[in-house]
């Protein structure tokens, strides 16, 4: 039997101050000991909301407008929906951080075995450490390119190096970060927010007849970028002492999130109204719009948040292969492979430099595709759970434990929901192909099939009570 999170154990000398936030992470995918726990459920506020307050966040609401087609308000209701519904996700799935101290998808184990969960955490430590580092990392690339006239790789090349040595150090030097961060990225997206404010066209008449298709086109797209964070939801909840509040902790992980996205998409669906400079980088046509002095300001924010954000993916990419517990050489270890994720995510970064707003909007679309189900799956076994936590600990780590279920519904989600429903520049599915007002409904019929599936197929969990 493994220890559980929740047992005494002897209070042992702890690293602390300056000593401690340089000292690199020791844990990887194993549980948090109790003495090491520490923190408040407030630091995930600006831990989720720092890495939204950046261009990406920025460009799905210009996408909202000038590739979906909706007027101003329409793509404000679908951007807000979906970065609703993915908050809420994200803040229940962070309240298992602190009931078990183990990352995201080692929690995972409990929904698709120990074996199965191989899968979920393979494709995200795929999609976290290779796409989103590198749309985070070129965004703020771009910005530090317009800023300094430094050419766009030497600027990929300098933010990486920043990013993987914070991910490389650890937990607590990210949380730093992402505290220190937050209220100078506040400040300027709000100055930059007023002031595009001020000239945008929210009247519609921009709109190019985006309809339900192209709501649900920034639904989709918007739901999946908040819901991307979700498999690393407990990542950053993990340290926090096990009898930490779940309310708190599902409180500010999900409001957090759902505040920043909502406002910085909003403001880039404002800035899509006005006028772009011609022939501009994705930066230069948002910044373009403001005065010199705030549109430089805006640059600074946009490297420092394609930073905050860039950190996270790394690190979780990193926890994610750990937890996919193989046997791997000592020394490659989650420091390691902070900084082997990282190689890899500058080079899918350098190959998307030429073409990154196309890059960036078919790779929000098809993200959320494999989300939707694997969030079904993860909710509604979250919801089903009958056992105690002890009997759940022990079962995270139960190498012999197995849940095909899990599995099955994933597979099955995917299998219809994007031949049946996807529609995007790479692949245009059965449904919108006939009736492409549609749009696209891949994530709802993706979440509601793994969801139903893994409810009808999970074995039910057998409480022994006394007789």
């Amino acid at each position: 039997m493994s220890r559980s999170p929740h047992d005494p154990t002897p209070v042992t000398e702890v690293v602390t101050g300056a000593e401690k936030l340089i000292a690199v992470e020791e844990h990887g995918a194993e549980p948090v000991p109790h003495e090491r726990r520490h923190g408040s459920p407030r630091q995930l506020l600006w831990t989720w909301a720092s890495p939204q307050v950046g261009f990406a966040t920025v460009f799905i609401g210009v996408l909202s407008v000038s590739a979906f087609g909706l007027s101003f308000w329409p793509a404000v209701a679908a951007l807000v929906l979906g970065a609703g519904l993915g908050a809420l996700a994200h803040g229940v799935l962070s309240t298992d951080g602190p009931r078990f101290g183990v990352p995201q998808m080692v929690i995972g184990r409990l929904s698709f075995g120990h074996k199965g969960n191989a899968l979920p955490s393979g494709v995200n430590a795929f999609v976290a450490g290779v796409g989103w580092f590198a749309v985070n990392t070129v965004g703020g690339a771009f910005a530090l390119n317009s800023l300094t006239g430094l050419a766009p790789l030497p600027s990929l090349l300098i933010l990486v190096v920043l990013e993987v040595v914070i991910g490389y150090v650890g937990h607590d030097l990210v949380h730093r970060f992402e505290k220190y961060a937050f209220p100078v990225l506040c400040v300027i997206f709000l100055l930059a927010g007023v002031w595009i404010f001020m000239d945008a066209d929210l009247s519609g008449a921009t709109a190019q007849g985006g309809g339900f298709g192209g709501f649900m086109l920034a639904f989709s797209a918007c739901f999946g970028f908040t819901a991307g964070w979700n498999p690393c939801a407990a990542d950053y909840a993990r340290y926090l002492p096990a009898d930490t509040s779940r309310r708190a902790t599902a409180w500010y992980a999900g409001l957090g999130l759902f505040v920043s996205v909502s406002v910085v998409s909003v403001i880039g669906a404002a800035s899509a109204t006005l006028a772009a400079p011609a022939d501009a980088s994705p930066t230069d046509a948002f910044t373009g719009q403001l005065p010199g002095w705030l549109g430089n300001l805006t640059l600074v924010a946009i490297i420092l948040g394609a930073m905050a954000a860039a950190t996270l993916n790394v690190y979780s990419a990193a926890v994610s292969i750990s937890s996919l517990d193989l046997k791997l050489p000592r020394w490659m270890n989650r420091a390691a492979l902070v900084a082997l994720v990282g190689a890899i995510g500058t080079a899918a970064g350098w190959a998307s430099l030429a073409d990154a707003g196309h890059a960036f909007e078919n790779f929000l679309l098809v993200i959320a595709y494999w989300i939707a189900p694997w969030l079904g799956v993860v909710l509604m076994e979250h919801w089903l759970r009958a056992l105690p936590d002890d009997a759940l600990a022990d079962r995270l780590q139960d190498r012999t434990f197995s849940n095909p279920a899990g599995l099955i519904a994933l597979l099955v989600g995917v299998a219809v929901s994007v031949p049946l429903f996807s529609n995007q520049a790479l692949f245009v599915g059965w449904v919108p192909s006939q009736w492409p007002a549609v749009g696209d409904l891949t994530c709802p019929v993706g979440f509601v099939l793994g969801a139903a599936l893994y409810a009808l197929l999970r074995r039910r969990d057998r409480i022994n009570t006394p007789a």
